[in-house]
């Protein structure tokens, strides 16, 4: 397994020293960069594949909750801060942690043993795809997906049980999902190939109902359909 590539954000130097003496005892974690604004960090995201990041929250110039909603979703964020009061923005913003200065040893490895779970749940099984919603992982069989809809930075996945929403955008998603499955149709839409009923050049019907294929998807979905 690889290293986890990470950045250490925080305006205070003594808690990035203590963060990076911290991780330097925990197996399989690369600090990349230490930085102390929000400017040097994006800098850096821009120019590496980074995996995850330990934010402070309270930052002069760009706040750490400005900086998450600016990076892309495939970076995971650990919060650290002083203030307790943040913690639901935190948790709005499908952080993998939120952890307490002063921060301990071990209460750091159980937020990267948290991370390692999460991101474990996602490639190691072929069956199944986990998403965060509602403040908790919630598991959905591949088979049960009839469609998952993009609202921005959020998706709808109807499934033949519920509809579950979560924060994360279709192209991530789109990783996630195995080919001979699903078919992108539209830049807003995923369908399942097995609950597709019937289609045309224009629109695919799924559980009686019509979704648009757009001109960009064409020739991949009837390249798909084609292969049966």
């Amino acid at each position: 397994m690889s290293n986890i590539r990470c950045l250490i954000i925080d305006d205070e130097p003594t808690a990035r020293d203590i963060m990076q003496l911290h991780l330097e005892q925990i197996k399989g974690i690369e600090v990349l960069a230490l930085c102390k604004n929000a400017a040097e960090a994006l800098d850096i995201l821009n120019k590496n594949q980074i995996d995850l990041i330990f934010l402070d929250i309270n930052m002069p110039d760009m706040s750490g909750i400005s900086l998450a909603n600016a990076i892309p979703k495939t970076v995971k964020v650990i919060f650290t801060t002083a203030y307790r009061e943040y913690a639901i923005d935190g948790f709005d913003l499908q952080a993998v942690d939120y952890l307490l200065k002063p921060i301990s040893l071990g209460r750091l490895v159980k937020a990267i043993e948290k991370y390692r779970s999460e991101n474990t749940f996602n490639t190691a099984q072929s069956d199944y795809l986990v998403v965060r919603s509602e403040r908790k992982m919630v598991k959905i069989n591949f088979e049960d997906i009839i469609l998952i809809e993009s609202l921005s930075d959020y998706l709808k996945i109807r499934t033949t049980t519920k509809t579950i929403i979560t924060r994360e955008t279709i192209s991530n998603i789109e990783t996630k999902l195995p080919k001979k499955k699903f078919v992108r149709v539209h830049r807003s839409f995923i369908v399942s190939i097995s609950f597709i009923s019937s289609y045309t050049a224009e629109y695919v019907e799924i559980k009686k109902e019509t979704i648009s294929i757009s001109r960009s998807y064409k020739d991949s979905f009837f390249r798909i359909m084609e292969k049966g």
